[in-house]
């Protein structure tokens, strides 16, 4: 059954603060089995206590109630490999249109899409030059200045060459890019004549301005990402490859030596099991279990949502999370942290823990534990900031069966807010 739209949610605005008002869960059920209240407040979790002990706390009286009877609690899970200028253009039945207004709706569209799904952070990456410009960034980071307080988007600026005669207009633009507000810089070195030429271009930029690097690549030539391995070593913020599809297709003895090689130079590997994006040919999903055996950080991400290279995508985190389990053998928790806690790391952001004290970034899904959310994530309540921000409910409903009342089978149903 397909989730309905994501609903408004109650009292919401556009205020980049975070909700002085507190908010109490209610009776939201944990990944280690306990049912739990959790009391946010000022962006972040006060207090998570047994069902029913937070309702007043001898001190302070919680503002609005939300019954979470019946749903699992989570980390709320980040997009870090998103494309927010070409997202939602499939059925244009032509050229992309880099109109800015165009560009502005939809990436906005697409951000709370993904935000409907539970992504309360996004990262998306922006072409810059060409027929581009810098008119498509400008208008992302307006989509990114309409969206705050619901979700966080930072943008990665994507030039298409950087090497020789070409690529110096690239270069300026890059550098200008950043200027602008750019968060991150990166590209397709695969693209260029010279892609070891374009990645020191990317990490001359990214050190001159502090800021992380995100590159995409299909891994298809080992040597050259052993190469890029060894350049990005030490950088901080840090680098980010994605989607290293075909890092899977060579010898054994050579995907692991590379993969020691990632791990050694501290490198993110963001893999796209819901599909390709147009940053690259091939399509494949990086050896997330190689990888993650090696001592690499593994993230997953989107990739398209609904464009030429993806006309169907999804944006949706949990679907990622649910092939990475059922495709690649990934415990659903080990799954479940590809786009949480390593999304997240992945993005420079806080650690997300139901717990006192951290974030109150989270996601509520309808289900009994965590293979099940995974596996019919219907109904989703999420939180950015300590407030309700998105909500989408989904009501299953059967005919009568006299078999199904006597053995007691569930229904999936509406559950409200009190």
């Amino acid at each position: 059954m397909p989730d309905s739209q994501p609903q408004p949610p109650p009292s919401s605005s556009s205020s980049g603060a975070s909700d002085t008002t507190s908010l109490l869960l209610c009776g939201a059920r944990l990944t280690d089995g306990r049912t739990v209240d959790v009391r946010l407040g000022g962006g972040r979790i006060e207090a998570v206590g047994t069902a029913g002990s937070l309702a007043t706390d001898g001190t302070r009286a919680c503002g609005t109630h939300v019954d979470l009877s019946g749903y699992l609690l989570l980390p709320a899970p980040a997009e870090p490999h998103a494309h927010g200028d070409t997202a939602l253009s499939a059925d244009t039945g032509g050229p992309v249109s880099y109109d800015p207004q165009d560009v502005q709706r939809r990436a906005t569209e697409a951000a709370l899409l993904q935000l409907g799904h539970g992504a309360t952070a996004l990262r998306a990456h922006v072409r810059v030059g060409d027929v581009q410009g810098l008119g498509a960034l400008a208008a992302v980071l307006q989509a990114r200045r309409s969206l705050r307080g619901l979700t966080e988007l930072t943008t990665v600026a994507m030039p298409r060459l950087l090497t020789g005669v070409a690529g110096a207009e690239g270069l300026a633009m890059l550098r200008d890019a950043v200027k602008m507000g750019a968060s991150v810089v990166g590209g397709c070195p695969d693209l260029d004549p010279d892609p070891t030429g374009y990645v020191q271009a990317v990490l001359d930029v990214a050190s001159e301005h502090g800021c992380p690097v995100d590159l995409h690549t299909d891994a298809g030539d080992p040597a050259r990402l052993s190469r890029l391995a060894a350049m990005a070593g030490g950088l901080r913020p840090g680098v980010t490859l994605s989607p290293c599809g075909s890092l899977g297709r060579h010898p054994s003895e050579i995907t692991s030596r590379t993969a020691d090689q990632l791990a050694a130079a501290g490198v993110t590997v963001v893999c796209l099991p819901q599909g390709g994006c147009g940053g690259v040919e091939r399509r494949g999903t990086a050896p997330v279990r190689l990888l993650r055996a090696a001592g690499v950080r593994v993230a997953a991400g989107s990739g398209a949502l609904r464009d030429v290279s993806n006309p169907v995508g999804r944006g949706d985190p949990l679907e990622a999370a649910y092939l990475l389990a059922s495709r690649h053998g990934l415990r659903p928790e080990d799954a479940y942290d590809t786009v949480s806690t390593s999304a997240r790391a992945a993005l420079g952001l806080p650690e997300v823990r139901v717990e006192a004290g951290f974030p109150a970034e989270l996601l509520a899904v309808r289900g009994e534990g965590l293979a099940g959310a995974l596996s019919l994530a219907y109904s989703r309540i999420v939180v950015h900031r300590g407030r309700v921000v998105a909500r989408t409910s989904a009501v299953r409903e059967f005919c009568d069966s006299a078999a199904a009342v006597e053995l007691g089978l569930p229904r999936q149903g509406r559950v409200e807010p009190s």
